[in-house]
């Protein structure tokens, strides 16, 4: 990796990208510690101390907008609006004729499709950031809560969102590329120092400062095996591809026989990515979410908010509240089979082999072919879906037992990495694009 910035960085459009998605990111952060006018610091931050699980609850918030929500910050909703309009739009796609017809339009159609999404950003970013300003000013948020106060508040922070979105999307174009993934990994990183020095306070300083030396090298030694070890996970996870192979036959073409090559179809063993664990995780939030706006009871819903919070799942204390974990990992198994059944179409992929005369060696073309797929394919998902489910486990498990309680987890982890290594390849084909382009001037 390092080989590769360096190499980059001698290639001067290269290194103009890379310097200019670094000024981005910078504006990013700035953007993350400006408050919003007119919100009560002093309020958002005791709110955060006193919710449900002492602010845990929104620990999956916190990393998607680096901080930026626990400050109410002018980019408080982050990425998240523009998220969230991407996965409904691409959901829709498979219900809606008109936008599938749109998807397979190319160029033209994928640029409608984007202005869709813009669209569909800003109006959640209007609704998320009204029920904010809503349910929290109505407790003392908003200094003065009134009508003016309200606009106000909803309008700074859905420009706020629409800023990340177009900074997203100039990364893309003129920065390094894949920007709106760079934006959302940009907020999670900057949580890790402060998780890490809470890991170092809780566990490592607490036991030298008793004196307990081996104690502490021991917790050491075993917080840095784990955060190795989940990320050795994910790579793998990521980097895992099941190549199916596909023959093709030979034809006549004018007076010459043309066909006879092999290729392959690579099937991801993670193929939903971290698109599960996104949907579960946000599915048994939003009742937290919107509950702590206007229930404070102890009563039974309270118990059935305590059973979905995931800082309350893996505590000994309280194993019934484990219960949500069981129900999170039951989402997750689903929305992993979910997403990968409207991505990926077997009976297309077998009907597109079969018309350009490609044929998987041992199994007929057509029907038995598209049942290969979908059998094949239904066991790669099952063993990514175990390691989506040992990624985002572990972090609670942690949590329950040990209070090891951080921003970061397994859905972070899994968008960090694979951020990452995409970014990467892609700077890597750009400077072999550059390089060919070099080879053929000469």
């Amino acid at each position: 990796m390092l080989k590769t910035l360096k190499n980059a960085f001698k290639i001067k459009e290269i290194r103009s990208k890379i310097l200019f998605t670094l000024a981005m990111l910078v504006v990013i952060r700035l953007g993350s510690q400006l408050p919003t006018p007119g919100i009560d610091s002093a309020y958002i931050q005791s709110w955060f101390a006193n919710a449900t699980g002492g602010g845990d609850t929104f620990n999956f918030l916190e990393a998607f907008t680096g901080g930026s929500f626990s400050r109410m910050a002018i980019f408080a909703l982050s990425i998240t609006p523009y998220i969230t309009s991407s996965i409904i739009i691409q959901l829709l796609t498979i219900a809606i004729p008109k936008l599938e017809e749109m998807q397979r339009d190319g160029e033209d159609g994928r640029k409608k499709l984007a202005a869709i999404t813009r669209y569909v950003t800003i109006a959640l970013s209007v609704i998320e950031s009204g029920a904010m300003a809503i349910g929290f000013g109505g407790q003392g948020l908003l200094k003065p809560f009134n009508a003016l106060t309200v606009i106000g508040t909803i309008l700074i922070l859905t420009a706020g969102s629409a800023t990340l979105m177009w900074i997203g999307e100039r990364i893309t174009d003129k920065g390094i590329g894949n920007g709106i993934s760079i934006v959302l990994v940009i907020n999670i990183l900057s949580r890790l120092p402060q998780d890490i020095s809470s890991l170092y306070t809780q566990f490592v300083k607490s036991a030298a400062n008793a004196g307990n030396i081996a104690g502490a090298v021991i917790a050491a030694i075993v917080i840095i095996a784990i955060i190795i070890a989940m990320v050795a996970i994910v790579i793998i996870l990521n980097d895992g591809v099941r190549k199916i192979p596909v023959q093709y036959a030979k034809k006549v073409q004018g007076r010459k026989l043309v066909g006879g090559q092999t290729s392959s179809i690579p099937l991801k063993v993670n193929t939903a990515g971290v698109i599960p664990i996104i949907f579960a995780s946000s599915l048994m939030q939003f009742p937290i979410i919107i509950s702590s706006f206007f229930y404070k009871g102890n009563g039974v819903w309270r118990k059935i908010l305590n059973v979905l919070d995931s800082s309350k799942w893996c505590n000994p204390e309280q194993p019934v509240y484990t219960i949500g974990l069981l129900v999170y990992v039951i989402l997750v198994i689903f929305f992993a089979y979910f997403y990968t059944s409207i991505t990926f179409n077997p009976l297309e992929v077998a009907e597109n082999m079969k018309k350009q005369g490609g044929f998987i060696p041992g199994i007929r073309p057509g029907k038995p072919t598209a049942e290969y797929l979908s059998k094949l394919l239904n066991y790669i998902i099952f063993i990514g879906v175990i390691g989506l489910i040992i990624i985002a486990v572990l972090p609670f498990f942690f949590n329950g037992v040990f209070k090891a309680s951080v921003s970061f987890g397994g859905t972070s982890l899994i968008i960090i990495v694979s951020v990452i290594l995409e970014t990467i390849k892609q700077v890597e084909s750009q400077m072999l694009v550059r390089n060919y382009k070099g080879f053929l001037n000469d």
